[in-house]
């Protein structure tokens, strides 16, 4: 699964930092998340930081991109290679 930003965010700029995947960027109008990057942190932490940071709850996952467990630890390790 990737997460997503929903309209929510308030561009507060603090989930950006917390990602290990580098996946959160600024969108023309709120914070996006690359499903491309995205892990929900697997391989690196237990939750996602992203949603752990942020102050509106604007963080869920994304239901158009469902993932196993072992699918993101895939992509965590495609990702640091």
């Amino acid at each position: 699964m990737a997460l997503i930003i929903t309209d929510d965010c308030i561009n507060c700029d603090v989930c950006e930092p917390e990602c290990p995947n580098e996946a959160i960027t600024p969108g023309e109008e709120i914070y996006e998340i690359d499903p491309n990057k995205c892990t929900e942190c697997v391989g690196h932490y237990d939750e996602p930081q992203c949603q752990q940071v942020c102050p509106v709850d604007c963080i869920p996952v994304d239901p158009d991109q469902i993932e196993t467990e072992e699918e993101l630890m895939e992509k965590y390790h495609k990702l640091t290679g």
